[in-house]
């Protein structure tokens, strides 16, 4: 009776996790379309990122589609795991759909915002979902045949995903590193992901120890290993907004989200370091009116076009 009891709990205990870092997770995608939409820019921002977010989210959708909704694909999994069932949840589901959707409405942005001349795809990126492409459908195609199990196709793209997002977040990591500065990367994305990440592998492990079967973790390496390398790349870029680069001066704000200066000329060189001019160009003349908004200024939504002197 006590152990049914605790199994009841611990089942609701887990949708209620579950349900929470899905609106973590999924809330943390929101703050960087909003500040993109707001400075009407995605300077700052990785294009290597975006593309990969986009294929990783992409590859995570479909293995989550297929092992909540395909009998086929369940019954694979059971076989493979002493009639085990798999751990993905309908808050599993929603995410990487979500997700999917949101970081490709990032990626739309960054066709219609102003960016940077050099803030291009890189080459190997693109080699990388090139090759990973390929790789899959040879996968399809030896599953389509007969000689393996559809099951393989989806822990290879869970694969892809899992490698993905380590290799996603070492861009922008080192553009902020080139460019001294945590500008155009929104943290709210970033805490809203590290509270995603926590509660994700803690829907794991709760899970596991109330089915008594843990193999259910290596069954599901792609939710385990999200929540790991969220919580770990998350741990760096707020270091890296907190600690090292606390000068967030956006020079590429428009004009009505400047707060007035009463008037007085600010020197946009005396900001930037030389490495930092190397990085950011200062496009607007009137620039030199006003001093340049903060990211608190931006992710506010401050406008001062009522007030501020233009000459």
């Amino acid at each position: 009776m006590d152990t049914a009891t605790s199994q009841g709990f611990g089942e609701i205990l887990s949708h209620f996790i579950g349900w929470a870092y899905f609106i973590a997770w999924s809330a943390s995608f929101y703050p960087q379309a909003i500040l993109n939409w707001r400075r009407k820019s995605v300077q700052g921002l990785s294009m290597d990122f975006i593309y990969l977010n986009v294929f990783g989210f992409l590859c995570y959708s479909i293995f989550n589609l297929a092992f909540y909704y395909s009998p086929e694909v369940q019954e694979e999994y059971r076989k493979r795991n002493d009639g085990q069932d798999n751990l993905v949840r309908a808050n599993d589901v929603f995410f990487a759909v979500h997700a999917l959707a949101l970081s490709s409405f990032t990626l739309f942005q960054t066709l219609i915002y102003k960016r940077d001349e050099g803030q291009k795809v890189s080459s190997p990126t693109k080699m990388l979902i090139l090759i990973s492409t390929f790789g899959a459908s040879i996968v399809f195609g030896a599953a389509y045949a007969g000689s393996s199990q559809w099951i393989d196709l989806l822990y290879y793209l869970s694969y892809i995903k899992l490698g993905i997002s380590f290799i996603k977040y070492c861009p922008q990591v080192y553009l902020n590193f080139a460019s001294q500065s945590t500008v155009g990367w929104s943290i709210h994305n970033i805490l809203l992901d590290f509270t995603g990440g926590a509660l994700s592998i803690g829907q794991l492990v709760l899970d596991a120890y109330i089915s008594g079967d843990w193999s259910g973790i290596s069954g599901d390496p792609v939710k385990f290993g999200l929540g790991f390398l969220s919580i770990a790349f998350d741990l760096v870029f707020m270091t890296q907004h907190f600690i090292l680069y606390r000068n967030r001066e956006d020079f590429y704000a428009p004009l009505s989200m400047v707060e007035n200066n009463n008037g007085e000329a600010r020197e946009n060189k005396k900001l930037l370091s030389p490495s930092h001019k190397s990085y950011l160009s200062i496009q607007r003349e009137d620039a030199r009116v006003a001093r340049p908004a903060s990211m608190k200024d931006l992710e506010l939504g401050f406008d001062d076009s009522q007030h501020s002197t233009r000459h």
